[in-house]
Formats: structure tokens, sequence, C-alpha cells
């Protein structure tokens, strides 16, 4: 007897919801995001470090207040956003050049 065949459409390989995609964007964010980390912890942990090996440094008047409370209680919140708008304006370019690569090899 003849089974009648079922005719399958032809694969169509979706880059962009492809796991070497996905795969290759995480890696790309990821190495951003230790990168922000490493710059946050060495603000985190580099205003004490000078307050212990530099303290005649750190002492010095600027406008006013000693570096280390200028740095600490002006400084910081400016630098914390800085990092973020890096990372963000970062990872939209990154995702917007994956979309064009994908793009490209359809």
């Amino acid at each position: 007897m003849n089974e009648p065949t079922t005719k399958q459409p032809p694969e169509h390989h979706d880059f962009i919801h492809s796991e070497a995609f996905l795969h290759s964007l995480m890696k790309r964010q990821l190495k951003l995001s230790i990168a922000c980390a490493a710059a946050f912890t060495v603000l985190l942990l580099g205003v004490p470090l000078m307050n212990y090996f530099a303290p005649a440094f750190m002492a010095q008047r600027v406008f006013g207040f000693p570096l280390s409370w200028l740095v600490l209680g002006v400084l910081f919140f400016p630098f914390v956003w800085i990092i973020s708008w890096q990372f963000i304006r970062r990872s939209l370019r990154l995702e917007n050049d994956e979309v064009r690569e994908a793009q490209s090899r359809k």
C-alpha cells in the first residue's frame, strides 16, 4: 500500500531567535556588566584605600571639604550615575549591533 507522503516545509533558519545569537549577545553583555561592576568596585573600595594609604592627600581641602568627604558626599552619586548611563548606552548599542548582524544574515 502506498502511504501518502506529507511534504515538510523547508526549515527557515531564524538567526535572531537562535541559541548562537542569544549566546553571543549574552556573552557581550556579561563582559559589559563585569566592566561596569569593576568600575563600581574600584570606586567603592578606592576611597577607603586612599584614606588608609594616603591620609594626607585625602585630608586636603577642596571647596571647603576634605577630599574624602567631597568624593563620598558629593561625587559618589554622580559617578554611579555615569557608570549606569554608560552601561545602558553600551548595552543598547550591543543589542542594535546584534540585530543589524542578524538582519544582514537573512
